[in-house]
């Protein structure tokens, strides 16, 4: 009688301070709000109806089952207030914006048809990605079922039907497709969602879902560029769409619940190619999500972000996630410019219009900073120079004048957001823009004709690092070194939406079945597919497990045998700052040798140790009992980073410790010893630097000891420690970095 009295009380108070308080505040917006499930009443059956009762159907937006323990939920302020006096309420944040961050890639990573890789996992047969995205569109023949297995049992997932989308449009390939969109409705009531189904109306789905496990799609092309058969990291894989963000609004309440389904589906990787910023651990609702998926042994690839090349830009800093970088690809775009005298110099080009290859009249026009000179010189092939000019400039100029092409002469080296351009442009290097300035100067008419369309294979200076890619350290968790890996990034060709324009020619929008786009968002999925073979291979195997092979099987030169270079650092050696352990490589990750194993309680330690409160700590992990009794910011990570304070003066020189244990997944008896290379400034040590291991998953422990002054040259120094078995089959690799970098954490 007492609880039956205790339950009406609670609903009665409940309900009146919601109906008290509607009329005064009219502002409303979307909260997430965190719940004690321990405070739940005991006629309550579910969390579901508990939340149902605290709140009238037409506020709540979700409820979540594993992400957080709580909703969200549309409010007035004066709403929100009386929640905080029920019971079991812990708090609440606004919900916030997010943003949005192949034929060639899988053999650049070593994946071929006849590769051991592919071999050994079937293609990633039977595992199931889940991706977080715009949709997907499913008549691509990326999607077809041609060759795959039976759905697995296990599979939770459904095919939602809505518009321009029905459940028959599911196959063995694209298992379940759902989407997500109340917080943004609750959030704009007057919107009109354009595609009210998973169906993907911006494309950016499309092309995620298709790199990590695409089918086999023979011909595919972007307008005759990368042309060949078109596939997916894992092009066995089974693929789960939760569609999230959309084009008129993407919010963290979906997105959060379309993590929450795919726990509850039964994915086995999850990809998110996007991000939250500036945020801490706590209300990082990514951070948030994903720690539940991990709890579940969900791999969880991320994407670094687009904002370098400076550092401290990175997001999806989150220790129990991948964080991935961008690199080149060893193919570039091309066009050749063929002047009058047969002399021809071949520049980077992506224009995807049809052109004549009649020759036409050339000009030099310096800097092309006179708008008025340009459009004067009316059609013809105008070349420009940025010295002491800028390129943007220079690219508007033309874009907008009624010219047959453009060629620039540039030094800049990151131009990817130039050369897939609407009008006939090829950028040159200084060097080979002399010849062209030349031939110009030496004749009163000369003329020149361009020819597009051309790709080549084998460049030698690939991978490097991409000038947008985020760097580290992670203002959310600056003592774990991110990003973890690089993956390429850099103009992927992927699935796309037919009727979705991929490119505009002199305003007139194209369409293509596959499109060539760059960014973190790329990357992220490459090594979603990646996953997905290492959990083919090792389904045992836990996520820090997999991430783990990953990153000390990584290759930090490129294919001239030298450090992989950065481009936003004029070509300087990449730090893993940028690159992470350096680029996957997919074959070598599944035999690792040894491996840097986590549970959920060394993120825990981790967790206190960065002084965050036990409510906050509670609201990551959702349980009451968090113990802090172990606080360490030294997790068993495959990678080390040591802040020095240069404004510490009470030691000339500072030590920092870190220990780390590893196991040995090779078969038999083996024998490492420990290989550091030389770190600048600081002298860094290994205890013991021998690891005797007498069989298969034994664990054994080791001390690295960082010294040096506390000012680091350079703001950053870098190097490698690998532990090199006696037999020369493995090499397991860690980056060490020490800085002068600050790690303050990012604070609400």
């Amino acid at each position: 009688m007492a609880t039956h009295y205790n339950i009406l009380y609670f609903l009665c108070i409940s309900l009146i301070n919601f109906s008290l308080f509607i009329p005064t505040f009219a502002q409303t917006d979307n909260y997430i709000v965190h719940m004690d499930l321990s405070a739940m009443p005991k006629p309550f059956r579910s969390h579901h109806s508990w939340y149902s009762a605290v709140l009238s159907s037409s506020k709540l937006l979700y409820t979540y089952t594993h992400v957080i323990n709580g909703f969200s939920a549309h409010l007035s302020l004066s709403e929100l207030e009386a929640l905080k006096h029920s019971p079991g309420y812990i708090s609440a944040t606004k919900d916030l914006p997010v943003k949005l961050d192949t034929t060639r890639s899988p053999t650049f990573l070593g994946l071929h048809g006849n590769s051991g890789t592919w071999q050994r996992t079937n293609y990633g047969e039977g595992v199931i990605i889940g991706v977080v995205d715009t949709g997907i569109w499913p008549e691509s023949e990326s999607f077809s079922e041609k060759g795959m297995s039976e759905i697995p049992k296990r599979w939770k997932g459904e095919c939602e039907s809505g518009r321009d989308f029905n459940s028959s449009m599911c196959n063995k390939k694209l298992i379940g497709a759902k989407f997500f969109n109340r917080a943004l409705v609750a959030k704009t009531p007057n919107i009109t969602i354009s595609m009210n189904s998973s169906r993907d109306t911006n494309g950016h789905g499309t092309h995620t879902s298709s790199t990590a496990a695409g089918n086999f799609a023979e011909g595919a092309s972007f307008f005759g560029y990368a042309a060949g058969t078109a596939s997916g990291v894992a092009p066995k894989a089974h693929v789960a769409m939760y569609k999230a963000v959309w084009e008129e609004g993407v919010f963290t309440a979906d997105l959060i619940a379309a993590i929450d389904q795919a726990i509850m589906d039964g994915v086995d990787v999850i990809s998110i190619s996007f991000g939250l910023d500036g945020v801490p651990l706590y209300e990082d609702f990514i951070a948030l999500a994903t720690f539940a998926a991990v709890e579940k042994n969900i791999f969880v690839s991320t994407s670094a972000g687009n904002d370098g090349p400076f550092l401290h830009t990175l997001h999806n800093g989150i220790p129990w996630v991948l964080t991935v970088a961008a690199g080149t690809l060893d193919r570039e775009f091309s066009a050749v410019l063929t002047l009058e005298n047969g002399v021809s110099v071949t520049g980077q080009s992506v224009y995807p219009g049809s052109y004549s290859s009649n020759r036409t009249p050339i000009v030099f026009l310096g800097s092309c900073l006179d708008s008025k000179e340009v459009i004067k010189a009316g059609p013809k092939i105008v070349v420009c120079e940025d010295k002491n000019a800028s390129l943007d400039d220079q690219f508007d100029n033309l874009k907008h004048a009624n010219i047959t092409g453009g060629v620039f002469i540039t030094d800049e080296i990151d131009l990817e957001l130039f050369i897939q351009s609407g009008f006939p442009a090829i950028f040159v290097s200084r060097n080979d823009g002399k010849p062209i300035k030349d031939f110009i100067k030496s004749r009163k008419s000369p003329q020149a004709k361009m020819e597009f369309r051309k790709t080549s294979l084998g460049i030698k200076l690939a991978p490097s690092l991409t000038s947008y890619s985020s760097r580290g350290p992670s203002p959310s968790c600056p003592y774990v070194m991110k990003p973890d890996i690089m993956a390429p990034g850099s103009l992927i060709l992927a699935a796309w939406p037919q009727n979705v324009e991929a490119v505009s020619i002199n305003s007139k929008p194209q369409f293509s079945s596959f499109n060539i786009l760059a960014g973190t968002s790329m990357s992220c999925p490459h090594l979603s597919g990646v996953a997905a073979l290492v959990k083919k291979a090792h389904p045992d195997w836990s996520p820090a497990a997999i991430r783990s092979a990953m990153m000390t099987t990584a290759d930090t030169e490129d294919h001239t045998s030298t450090p992989i270079k950065d481009i936003g650092n004029k070509n300087q050696p990449a730090t893993p700052l940028g690159m992470g352990a350096g680029e996957v490589n997919a074959s070598k990750a599944l035999d690792p040798g040894l491996i840097y194993d986590m549970n959920t309680t060394d993120y825990v330690n981790l967790l206190c140790a960065l002084n965050l409160t036990q409510k906050q700590i509670k609201i990551i992990t959702k349980s009451s009992s968090n113990d802090c009794s172990s606080p360490s910011l030294d997790i068993n990570y495959p990678s080390f980073i040591a802040f020095f304070n240069p404004n510490d003066i009470r030691s000339l020189i500072i030590v920092q410790e870190f220990h780390r244990t590893v196991t040995n997944v090779g078969e038999g008896m083996l024998n490492y010893s420990a290989k550091l290379t030389a770190i600048d400034g600081v002298k860094v040590s290994v205890v013991p630097d021998k690891l005797e291991f007498t069989g298969k998953n034994e664990k054994l422990s080791y001390k690295l000891v960082i010294e040096g002054p506390a000012m680091v040259k350079d703001r950053v120094a870098f190097g490698y420690l690998r532990w090199v078995d006696s037999e020369g089959k493995y090499s397991v690799k860690s980056p060490i970095v020490v800085t002068t970098l600050s790690s303050e954490l990012v604070s609400s």
